[in-house]
């Protein structure tokens, strides 16, 4: 065979310089599509050895090689793999989007887990290297092949003596490195070629090696430095996700969570599983047991990692798992996955939805087991991603059914977290609803003036302090039949028919004994509050504030947090009318009687952890009753 000079078939021209410099995101990309090649040929020829043991002599070890030259600008991806005859290169690489790897599997009518899909990635040599040359010698042949193109719409072909026999050599002649941001690297350095097998292709089948200098010493003269050569595997190959769970130990597991987190303490929970049927995939998920630092910054990397047949096609995939299981590492690997051309991107479709249910489904069945049978762990998993899981219940309504029952409580009676189940259980006879309160803390919580009547009653209270907990009762009317009810709002309703009847016939004596200074406190407050009445709950307190509209003091601290100024929302203010403090109020003066009164609105608002708007104001106020009141 002679050299030929041939040119691609199609519109080439303009096809490659769109591959170079529109499809891929990434320079690096280039060794992922040369490593996945060089995969696939290998596989191909262990294929072929299944009926023509001949293919592979005795002691063959299949191997991915990376040769680096600095000085002459070259790197060399090398296998001995299947090979390709003149006639397969010229199809293979003379006509732009063939994949013979696809064309294989047809031939073969077999559905080996080969990498290569769509007759591109090959090109992507083109966007490092202004020049390639690939010699390849096919399998049960003596004669090789050279193929050489700069990527201008022609290339050669030739034949060559391959010394190492079959396979195939792919020779970048690299572009000028830029040192500049966002320039190209220097794909000679050793460091850079091992982070990029470690982050594409930490997981192929099959070795990637290279040669590495490496200076030490003289044993002979300690003052002399010998320069040896060193083979060293860049890759890891142990995609343990691909093997059953029975093979594969507990250390394995531990191991390879600190290789995907970087996170040394072991995971709380592993997820080993395969899915089969309409979409096949593994994944193999950690739940860990520390809160990362992070976690709430926003630009953290979150996700899973997605693998594609051992190759890695995004690190931080949020399509897989919802954002309220986004403390879940791991990885999904799947050959069906639906690619686009450069396979850095997920074309948006029924698989993804698929999986995305099949893995939200797994995890939360995790959970309730880990609830049913671990409860310790998964207080420990609570206390770090409690708040994290509650948001599901927002942001996907329909899944409260599933969410509701592993979501954990504090309530007024003990320090055991509880589930709603379990206060349901402990509800006394009669008691008409499941009784909550939302607030900034746990000590606020347990010292609200709201609890006093419920407590008198022996009531439990379910004491909600994350701001997300008023979003999810906002979706949540009732469990098991049980309506779940604030005991912020002003309707609640504590008596039966006979104590409503004695507590009105206390509150109608109280209004006529209280009902000048209740309008003086009405008409201070009037820009504050929506409306002053005497209060059947309040019990030891005088003050407290209620409400059925609007937003709790934690919405409007987190409109404040988005930059944003909330709704102005007015509430009710009740008062004790048992408290001594209105006896004495009544014999003030008018003034003395207003200042009395915002004095009270202060005392509410701080009752409840609330911030003071006006902090001097409320210091003039105070000091001036202080004042007075030693005067008398």
């Amino acid at each position: 065979m002679e050299k030929t000079t041939e040119n691609f078939q199609t519109e080439v021209n303009e096809l490659l310089q769109l591959i170079i410099h529109s499809l891929y995101s990434h320079p690096d990309i280039f060794l992922r599509e040369l490593i996945s090649n060089a995969s696939d040929a290998l596989d191909k020829l262990k294929i072929e050895a299944l009926t023509n043991a001949t293919l592979t002599a005795s002691g063959y070890e299949p191997v991915i090689r990376l040769t680096a030259n600095s000085e002459a600008r070259t790197l060399t991806i090398s296998d001995n793999g299947i090979g390709m005859t003149a006639e397969e290169i010229r199809e293979n690489l003379g006509r732009i989007a063939h994949s013979g790897t696809k064309q294989f599997k047809l031939a073969k009518e077999q559905n080996a887990d080969l990498i290569g899909q769509f007759g591109v990635g090959f090109y992507s040599a083109f966007i490092v290297a202004d020049r390639v040359i690939v010699e390849t010698q096919k399998a049960g042949l003596s004669e090789g092949v050279r193929w050489e193109s700069e990527g201008k719409g022609s290339f050669s072909v030739e034949p060559c003596v391959r010394p190492e026999g079959a396979g195939t050599s792919i020779t970048l002649h690299l572009k000028a490195a830029d040192k500049e941001e966002g320039g190209l690297q220097d794909f000679t350095e050793e460091w850079v070629l091992r982070s990029i097998v470690k982050k594409h292709s930490d997981f192929i089948s099959y070795p990637v090696k290279m040669q590495v200098s490496r200076t030490q010493k003289s044993t002979v003269d300690s003052s002399q430095e010998v320069t040896t050569l060193e083979d060293v595997t860049l890759n890891t190959q142990k995609a343990i996700w691909t093997k059953s769970p029975s093979d594969v130990s507990k250390e394995e597991y531990n191991e390879f969570y600190q290789h995907l987190s970087h996170d040394y303490t072991p995971p709380l929970k592993t997820i080993h599983y395969r899915a089969e049927g309409t979409v096949e995939f593994h994944g193999l998920l950690y739940i860990p047991e520390k809160r990362p630092w992070n976690f709430d910054y926003e630009g953290t990397a979150k996700g899973l990692s997605l693998y594609a047949k051992r190759v890695l096609i995004m690190s931080d995939c949020e399509d897989l798992l919802p954002p309220y299981l986004r403390f879940v590492r791991g990885v999904v690997d799947s050959s069906d996955l639906s690619l686009n051309v450069s396979r850095e991107i997920l074309q948006q479709d029924r698989q993804i939805a698929q999986i995305r249910r099949a893995l939200t489904t797994k995890v939360v069945k995790a959970l309730t087991d880990m609830l049913k049978d671990e409860r310790e762990t998964y207080e420990k998993f609570w206390r770090n991603f409690g708040p994290t899981l509650k948001e599901g219940v927002v942001r996907e309504p329909e899944k409260k059914e599933t969410l509701l029952p592993v979501m954990l409580y504090n309530t007024t009676h003990g320090d055991k977290l509880i589930t709603l189940a379990e206060y349901v259980e402990r509800m006394k006879p009669q008691q008409p609803a499941i009784y909550y309160i939302t607030g900034q803390s746990l000590d606020v919580l347990k010292g609200s003036p709201l609890l006093e009547r419920l407590n008198q009653k022996g009531y439990e209270v379910i004491l909600m302090d994350h701001p997300v907990d008023d979003f999810v009762v906002s979706k949540v009317d009732s469990f098991q039949e049980h309506p779940l009810t604030s005991i912020a709002a002003t309707d609640l309703e504590l008596d039966n028919e006979e104590e409503k009847k004695d507590r009105e016939e206390k509150l109608k004596e109280k209004r006529e004994q209280f009902g000048s200074l209740i309008e003086v406190v009405k008409e201070t407050l009037s820009e504050h509050v929506k409306d002053v009445q005497l209060s059947s709950r309040l019990t030891d307190s005088a003050v407290c504030l209620v409400s059925d509209e609007g937003n709790t003091q934690f919405m409007d601290q987190m409109y404040r947090q988005m930059g944003q100024e909330p709704p102005k929302t007015k509430r009710v203010m009740e008062l004790n009318p048992n408290h001594p403090l209105f006896t004495r109020m009544q014999g003030l003066s008018r003034e003395s009687q207003k200042d009395w009164s915002e004095l009270l609105y202060f005392q509410a608002l701080i009752s409840e952890g609330a911030k003071v708007e006006d902090p001097a104001s409320f210091v003039r106020k105070m000091t001036k009753v202080m004042v007075e009141s030693a005067a008398t």
